[in-house]
């Protein structure tokens, strides 16, 4: 998605993107989409998911604080339950591997892609391929072709496929009753450029909160709530929180983010 210096900014780009394009097969018309309930200003928070192990103490306190800061501005606030939305980051980091080897697979320096020369054609193919992508791609592709391998698709790419029903048919469920679904955008404060990939579990982990989105389909949007001060005054990071709205409703996104920030 856009990044813009503020939520207005991102309701003017979305307006230009909005809707069917005949040249891309992902899009959708608007007609497509449900029937929109009215906004009344409902905010749910899945309390079990938020206040899970590894989430920083500064990602608490500022969440805490942007759920009374909604609170202030007239929203309900209610605690809910999406039973499988822990599986989310699972889930997603199965099907996301297994469709960029797929879609990857043309890369091979033939027709798309690098192309570098070496002494014979497994030569040829072992330095693009190589050469061509970086680490954590490579690393990606590795993984999507193991789950997409015989003996392994159903016990991982097609267990994801059922999860991601699951996931999907909650958040559609929950959107019958709520407007706005609220976590934190990430675990903790940024870290450094570089800092974990020699740890990528680690650093997949920092998506707990973005993917579930992904995998349902939905729009969200991030939006800066405050600032994380860091010990021995090593000065501060921004943090942020993450709304997520029901299919089509991006207008609840730019109402609910644009009067959080005063905009």
């Amino acid at each position: 998605g856009p990044f813009t210096k503020t939520v207005g900014d991102a309701e003017i780009l979305y307006e230009v993107l909005e809707g069917q394009d005949s040249l891309d097969s992902t899009t959708i018309s608007r007609e497509t989409y449900p029937s929109r309930r009215k906004f009344s200003k409902v905010i749910g928070v899945p309390r079990v998911f938020v206040g899970s192990e590894g989430i920083d103490d500064s990602v608490k306190h500022n969440f805490r604080a942007s759920v009374e800061k909604f609170k202030s501005l007239g929203y309900e606030v209610r605690d809910i339950e999406l039973p499988h939305i822990k599986y989310s980051l699972a889930t997603y980091y199965i099907i996301m591997p297994a469709e960029a080897s797929s879609n990857l697979a043309r890369f091979d320096g033939v027709k798309y892609g690098l192309h570098r020369s070496g002494s014979d054609v497994i030569e040829d193919y072992l330095k693009t391929r190589g050469e061509g992508f970086g680490k954590e791609a490579r690393r990606r592709i590795v993984l999507g072709t193991y789950v997409l391998s015989s003996g392994y698709y159903d016990e991982y790419y097609g267990s994801a496929l059922k999860m991601k029903k699951l996931i999907t048919r909650e958040f559609d469920e929950m959107f019958g009753e709520i407007d706005l679904i609220l976590t934190p955008t990430t675990p903790t404060p940024a870290f450094k450029f570089g800092e974990k990939t020699a740890d990528p579990l680690s650093m997949y982990l920092a998506d707990i909160f973005t993917v579930p989105a992904n995998i349902a389909g939905l729009p969200s949007i991030s939006i800066p709530s405050g600032l994380a001060h860091l010990p021995a005054q090593a000065g501060t990071l921004p943090l942020g929180i993450l709304l997520t709205a029901g299919l089509g409703r991006e207008d609840n996104l730019f109402a609910a983010g644009k009067e959080f920030l005063g905009a």
